[in-house]
């Protein structure tokens, strides 16, 4: 019987008799290449064509030559399910960050699945969107999902990790990284926040700037507490008073364009007003550009400005923006490296790194000398 085809009382365009349909898309299925196909191609048994493609001393060198190549120009790909169950291992990582879009965070992403892929690991990524309940959902999905672990950065709305620490006592391999957890047996990457806000602070002085506000993520992540200090430390170096009316905080980082408005009224309304800011993430130090922008705010003659930021056209803007840019994409393949290396290992982690790689300041016009 033919196939025909009329519309029905919704308008929709349904189709009758549609078998021969089926029997095309049966014939085009997919079907990936099988260690029995390589075998059967050359002649081998599938033991053999097994142990070359791990790369088995058993193996001679010709054997492996033969079969690698077919199975490359065949375009063989390991069955992950098999693999899974062979190994008691998905060979999959979850990575847990506030926001994908995010520089910081899409660079560290990248370092992250670079050695992802070359020690065979598929990555699933979660966000947060700097919400608690979102966080908690995120990882239970993850866990659900069995990666073999999980490198996180905690949202700004994180105080307390028991959550964290939960799937950690149950046997998830862990890293955190940039905003990192409170607990010590778990290995952990971040910036140098310390040095890198002492420096911006300390660029400030040298270009004369005094009145140099800063403002931070939510005061309790650990990001914020150390770009803090080192910010404090440089005014104490300097003898410059510390002013808790020159500190402002964002509850989400900047990612509500609201709270960054809210920070700068404050400074900027106020009987004294800074003439420097240190922004001290991504989000806060965009916004602070829109708001300068909006407000009709001079940047750097009104109000000089650096910012942590991993933008890679904030030397085009203008006037060219001042930033610290921090190594994101290596601080993911370190946590990749660190996290692999727990899953592969068959002993019992009982060492933990905690690395702190540095932050580099880029001087532009934002922050350029004062004028006399």
């Amino acid at each position: 019987m033919n196939p025909s085809i009329y519309a029905n009382d919704t308008g929709l365009f349904v189709v009758k008799n549609c078998n021969f349909i089926t029997q095309s898309f049966n014939k085009m299925k997919f079907e990936a290449i099988t260690i029995k196909d390589i075998a059967k191609a050359l002649g081998l048994s599938n033991s053999t064509v097994s142990r070359a493609i791990r790369d088995s001393y058993q193996i001679s060198a010709e054997t492996k030559q033969r079969v690698l190549s077919y199975a490359k120009e065949h375009n063989y790909r390991p069955n992950p399910i098999a693999l899974s169950l062979k190994e008691k291992r998905s060979r999959s990582i979850g990575v847990l960050v506030s926001e994908i879009a995010n520089s910081f965070f899409s660079q560290a992403i990248d370092g992250i699945e670079s050695v992802a892929q070359e020690k065979g690991y598929n990555v699933i990524i979660a966000q947060s969107k700097e919400d608690i309940l979102r966080e908690n959902s995120s990882l239970d999905y993850l866990a659900s999902r069995s990666v073999d672990g999980i490198i996180l950065s905690v949202s700004s709305e994180t105080e307390d990790f028991s959550h964290i620490q939960g799937l950690y006592d149950r046997g998830m391999h862990m890293v955190s990284f940039d905003r990192i957890v409170n607990f010590d047996k778990i290995h952990k990457v971040k910036t140098d926040n310390f040095q890198a806000s002492y420096d911006a602070t300390t660029h400030f002085i040298k270009n004369g700037y005094k009145e140099i506000a800063c403002i931070s993520n939510a005061p309790f992540l650990s990001i914020s507490q150390e770009r803090l200090e080192g910010y404090k430390s440089a005014l104490k170096a300097h003898k410059i008073k510390i002013e808790d009316r020159l500190i402002q905080f964002c509850a989400h980082g900047g990612l509500i364009y609201k709270e960054v408005e809210t920070a700068m009224n404050t400074l900027m309304r106020s009987k004294k007003k800074p003439n420097a800011i240190l922004a001290c993430s991504d989000k806060i130090t965009t916004n602070i550009v829109r708001y300068c922008q909006q407000t009709k705010i001079a940047i750097p003659q009104e109000v000089a400005l650096v910012g942590f930021s991993n933008l890679v056209l904030t030397d085009l803007l203008v006037p060219s923006l001042s930033i610290v840019m921090q190594p994101a994409y290596e601080m993911g393949r370190v946590a990749a490296e660190l996290l692999i290396h727990n899953i592969e290992n068959k002993n019992v982690v009982k060492q933990f790194e905690n690395i702190n790689m540095p932050a580099i300041l880029h001087q532009r016009a934002s922050s350029a000398k004062k004028d006399a």
